[in-house]
């Protein structure tokens, strides 16, 4: 099986490191393309793929081709590589707001088209992907590309309806996190901790608190309430929060990034 890139930025770099690592195939069986020389040389040095000097070598070649370019070139994209793609090739798409009718009507005819959102934390082997697939691929064939998308974190079916929900809980979200680590430790260091102390207990924090979400398998809700003690320090923070609107903010967030991902 050959897998094939068309743009080796850090998503794409993030999606080919975690094909490698899980040895889903050898990495000579990995081709690329970037408009940038520099960053194919980068990538071909760093993993060992095969490097291609063209898309359309890219395209020709691939048993399943990611499309990792921005959404905005995504239709000069397609016109260069659309002639070269063979009927059995499975196109992965990841850009946001660009549907399955929309990418078959630029391809011209029936393909084979897998929509998906991955999400930066791909880079350090923990995306959260949104995937769905239109009706010309096959159980066999989507079930190879989740295990691509497995490679580098967690991949998710979802209705093509829910993929804007998709961009703004996951897609998106990584920037929020941030936020709120970068918050944390400011306030951190406004009671005296040390910057690299307050930047390390915050993540350390959020990381240990999405964890028990996923292992525990209890509602946030009751998480939050075994830590609220009463009369105790976090029932008083949290009710701070929720005075300055934390949750409704986050909810008003990710619905203006979803209305986004709808008019891109």
């Amino acid at each position: 099986m050959k897998i094939g890139f068309i743009g080796l930025g850090n998503m794409g770099s993030a999606m080919i490191g975690g094909i490698i690592r899980n040895k889903v195939v050898e990495p000579r069986d990995i081709i690329g393309a970037d408009y940038s020389k520099e960053r194919t040389g980068q990538i071909v040095s760093e993993h060992h793929i095969t490097a291609a000097g063209s898309n359309s070598e890219v395209a020709g070649a691939a048993d399943i081709l990611v499309t990792s370019v921005k959404p905005q070139v995504y239709e000069t994209v397609i016109n260069d590589i659309k002639d070269d793609i063979k009927d059995s090739t499975v196109i992965v798409s990841i850009a946001p707001g660009k549907t399955l009718d929309w990418l078959k009507d630029k391809y011209g005819r029936d393909v084979k088209l897998v929509r998906c959102m991955p999400n930066t934390p791909a880079l350090v082997g923990e995306g959260c992907t949104g995937v769905c697939r239109n009706e010309y691929v096959t159980d066999d064939e989507f079930g190879k590309v989740l295990t691509v998308l497995n490679s580098f974190g967690k991949a998710y079916e979802v209705l093509e309806s829910q993929m804007d929900a998709v961009v703004a809980v996951s897609g998106s979200s990584p920037a929020y996190v941030f936020m709120l680590i970068e918050a944390m430790a400011d306030g951190a260091v406004a009671e005296g901790l040390p910057r690299k102390t307050a930047y390390e207990m915050a993540a350390q924090a959020v990381l240990g608190s999405a964890k028990m979400v996923l292992d525990t398998g209890k509602h946030p809700g009751e998480l939050k309430d075994m830590v609220c003690s009463p009369a105790g320090t976090t029932i008083d923070a949290v009710a701070v929060l929720e005075q300055a609107g934390f949750r409704s903010a986050v909810i008003d967030a990710e619905r203006a990034c979803a209305d986004k991902s709808r008019s891109m």
